[in-house]
């Protein structure tokens, strides 16, 4: 097992994202998944939640809002790479409710 700064090799990001529900790995290497709401209001409530799990990881992701729509991308900057801190975190923000 490694540790969370580690960078994971291609097996075990493949391994981690076949135990999270929609992620995908995006043209840049990062972790990325788009969220649906039923609306703008629901969306800044679902960041806001997501920002408080990142404050607390102090792992913080990019977040893109359009309307509904939030798309969430992870990677770990000073390890260069993906590593479990991306893959911990994302797990997380599965756990949110969504409305």
């Amino acid at each position: 097992m490694c540790d969370n700064q580690s960078m994971l090799s291609q097996a075990e990001i493949q391994q981690r994202l076949a135990q999270l529900q929609g992620w995908t790995v995006n043209e840049k290497g990062e972790i990325t998944k788009t969220f649906v709401m039923s609306g703008f209001p629901q969306s800044l409530m679902f960041i806001t939640a997501v920002g408080l799990l990142a404050e607390a990881a102090q792992h913080h992701p990019d977040i893109l809002i359009q309307w509904n729509r939030v798309t969430l991308s992870l990677t770990t900057h000073d390890a260069g790479g993906l590593t479990e801190k991306d893959f911990a975190l994302a797990q997380q923000i599965d756990q949110l409710p969504r409305v």
